[in-house]
């Protein structure tokens, strides 16, 4: 089996979240194979709370990003020719996690054991594909309701690995999911 990863995006990818595991990811001689509703390119966004002590931010801000390229629509996806999969957050999983093929691949991946990565909002795909009961996991609070509405358990921590899937809150924890995710796919190789 080729080391390749499935990464899905969408417009509104998190720019931050989606670009330094992939970066990571080819760093460690892994293929990612970027993945969305159709293969064209999309547009990233940034995400952050504005850090003016005047003027308090209960939500994060969102303003335009890189825009990142699709070689490859879902449909088109097999997903046993991958060794893992990537849901990095931003507002594209609220959009994409509709996407019937997107499902069908993110059950696989569950259903097989196969390394799985997510970050932020990429929990709403794999919450959607009912592939979170019984699982931990963590996110931003405000996605654990995405974990816990499913049947899975929501922890509050930087990075949570359970068993074949490592999860983390935001971007601010990229280092410390890569080092994790990246651990996972070398025992598995």
């Amino acid at each position: 089996m080729a080391h390749k990863i499935f990464f899905p995006i969408g417009d509104g990818t998190e720019i931050m979240d989606t670009m330094y595991a992939i970066f990571r990811l080819k760093e460690e001689g892994f293929q990612v194979d970027i993945c969305g509703p159709e293969a064209r390119l999309y547009n990233g966004v940034m995400h952050e709370i504005p850090p003016n002590p005047n003027v308090p931010w209960d939500i994060t801000r969102e303003q335009a990003g890189y825009h990142i390229k699709a070689s490859m629509a879902f449909r088109d996806v097999n997903p046993e020719e991958y060794f893992a999969a990537f849901f990095s957050g931003g507002r594209a999983p609220e959009y994409i996690r509709y996407d019937e093929h997107l499902l069908a691949a993110t059950r696989h991946f569950f259903d097989t054991n196969k390394p799985i990565g997510m970050l932020c909002h990429g929990v709403e795909i794999p919450a959607a594909a009912g592939c979170l009961k019984g699982r931990t996991a963590t996110t931003v609070p405000k996605c654990a309701l995405d974990i816990t509405m499913v049947g899975g358990t929501y922890v509050n921590q930087d990075v949570v690995v359970d068993g074949n899937l490592v999860s983390a809150i935001g971007w601010q924890q990229n280092a410390e999911l890569m080092r994790e995710f990246c651990r996972l796919l070398r025992s598995r190789m």
